[in-house]
C-alpha cells in the first residue's frame, strides 16, 4: 500500500466523520446570512452587509470542519500543530481547523485477522501448510498510533512470522497432535511483540493443517498396517486364553472316560440337529465312544415298538 493510498484511505476516514448536524448548521448560518442581507437590503450599507454575511459564512465553515464525532468504539488521535494533544470520543467534540489534524481513528472493537504459513518446513523438514485465525484488541489508543506506523499490519507480519518460527521448531507430529499448546505458545508471543504497540492478543486459533498428499498416503497406510499389527495381536491373546481354558477343561476329563464320551455324544448330537448336517468323525473314534452299538440298540428298539 503506497502513500497515496493511505492518504485517500485517511481522508474518506475524516469525511465518514463528519457529523450530519455541521452540514445542517453551516446550510442554516449560510440561510440567516443571505436572509439577512435581503431582509436589510434597504437599511443597511452595502459594506455591513458584506461584513455580516461574511461573518456568518465564517463562523459556519468553522462549525463544518470543527465539529466531529466519534463512534461508540472509537477513539480519534488529534494532533495540534504536530503534537499529540489527546484522544477524543466516543460522541461529539471539537477541534480547531488548520491547527489540529485528526492523524487517525483507532478502533477499540475485538479484530479478527486470519493469517497463514505456507510452505514452511518443519523440524523434521516437512513442507506444510497452516492457517490460523488471530483475534486481538488495541487497549492503549495512544501507544497504537504514535509506537508503529500501521498497527494493523504490524500485527499481521507479527502473528505470519511468529507462526512460521514456531512450526519451524517442531516435528510434524507435535504440529499434529498439539494443537492447543502451539495456539498457546502463539499467543504468547504475539502478545510480547504487540504489548508495546499498545495491542494485546486474547487468543489465537489453528484452523488447518495441511501436508503433502503423498506423505499423508503414506501416514494412511501407516495406521492401516498398526490397526492390523494390534488387531492380531488381539487375536493372538484370544487364541492363548481359548487354550488355557481347554488345557484347564481337559482336566476334568482325564481320569474320567465316561464324561469324556458324553461330552463326545453331545457335541456329536448338537451337529446332527441341524437339517441336512453331515458329520464326518474317525472310526477310532466311533470305536472309542461305541457308537455302533449304540447305534444298534436305537435301531431294534425302534423296531420292537408296537405298531398303530
Amino acid at each position: 500500500m503506497n502513500l497515496r493510498s493511505l492518504k485517500s484511505i485517511s481522508k474518506k476516514q475524516n469525511d465518514q466523520h463528519i457529523p450530519p448536524i455541521a452540514g445542517t448548521l453551516f446550510g442554516v448560518l449560510l440561510l440567516i446570512a443571505v436572509l439577512g442581507a435581503v431582509i436589510g437590503d434597504g437599511k443597511y450599507s452595502d459594506a455591513i452587509l458584506g461584513t455580516w454575511v461574511s461573518m456568518w459564512t465564517i463562523i459556519a465553515t468553522y462549525i463544518l470542519f470543527a465539529l466531529k464525532v466519534a463512534s461508540q468504539w472509537e477513539k480519534a488521535i488529534v494532533l495540534r500543530l504536530g503534537k499529540f494533544t489527546g484522544l477524543k470520543g466516543p460522541g461529539l467534540f471539537w477541534i480547531v481547523p488548520i491547527v489540529d489534524t485528526i492523524a487517525t481513528w483507532i478502533d477499540h472493537r475485538v479484530m479478527v485477522s486470519p493469517f497463514a504459513a505456507q510452505k514452511t518446513l518443519t523440524k523434521d523438514t516437512v513442507p506444510v501448510d497452516v492457517d490460523a485465525v488471530l483475534f486481538w484488541v488495541v487497549w492503549d489508543a495512544e501507544k497504537a498510533a504514535l509506537e508503529v506506523e500501521d498497527y494493523r499490519a504490524a500485527v499481521d507480519w507479527a502473528a505470519q512470522t511468529a507462526l512460521r518460527d514456531i512450526i519451524g521448531k517442531k516435528m510434524l507430529a507435535d504440529i499434529l497432535i498439539g494443537r492447543s499448546s502451539i495456539d498457546q505458545e502463539l499467543q504468547a508471543v504475539i502478545d510480547e511483540r504487540t504489548t508495546p504497540w499498545g495491542v494485546t492478543v486474547q487468543s489465537v486459533e489453528i484452523r488447518d493443517i495441511v501436508i503433502p498428499q503423498d506423505l499423508e498416503d503414506a501416514m494412511s497406510r501407516q495406521a492401516q498396517a498398526e490397526r492390523e499389527r494390534q488387531a492380531r495381536v488381539i487375536l493372538g491373546e484370544s487364541e492363548k486364553q481359548i487354550a488355557a481354558s481347554f488345557a484347564e477343561a481337559s482336566q476334568a476329563y482325564i481320569n474320567n472316560p465316561t464324561a469324556l464320551h458324553l461330552r463326545a455324544m453331545n457335541m456329536l448330537f448338537e451337529g446332527l440337529k441341524e437339517k441336512g448336517a453331515l458329520v464326518i468323525v474317525p472310526s477310532s473314534a466311533v470305536d472309542t465312544m461305541n457308537l455302533g452299538g449304540v447305534s444298534g440298540m436305537v435301531s431294534m428298539a425302534q423296531n420292537n415298538l408296537p405298531k398303530e
